[in-house]
């Protein structure tokens, strides 16, 4: 990846709270552009139509799932290299492992601090070589 700034995040969620939450965790907290998608089908539409910086997926939505989207920005060499974190109310270690198995950069565990959410990100993007917007 190459040393740019993290201005654009897609959040795909299929709960409208949680999208509501990571909208003002991300946008109004983190000072980010966020795009929202309630499924994987409309985050895969958004990220071919945005290309935004980093996705958040929700591992488990109806239709396309998490790890089925993933597979999918994988398999698109326009958007293969944009990094994907999963968001999911699975915190045991085997799912979590299982997630980052698919090539996730990173599993956020659902409930989180919607505070503390942009310097989690804020410390992914850096680990991924990315710059401070």
């Amino acid at each position: 990846m190459n040393a740019r700034p993290l201005r654009h995040i897609l959040c795909a969620d299929d709960d409208p709270d949680m999208r509501m939450i990571l909208e003002v965790a991300l946008g109004t907290i983190g000072g980010w552009e966020v795009s929202l998608a309630a499924d994987g089908e409309e985050a895969l539409a958004a990220a071919r139509a945005q290309r935004p910086d980093l996705i958040l997926l929700d591992a488990a939505m109806a239709g396309i799932d998490g790890p089925g989207a993933l597979q999918q920005l994988k398999a698109d060499p326009a958007l293969a290299d944009i990094p994907v974190a999963f968001v999911t109310g699975h915190a045991d270690p085997a799912a979590q492992a299982a997630l980052r198995a698919h090539g996730a950069a990173d599993v956020i565990s659902k409930p989180f601090d919607p505070t503390a959410l942009p310097a989690r990100i804020r410390a992914l993007w850096a680990a991924l070589g990315g710059t401070a917007a």
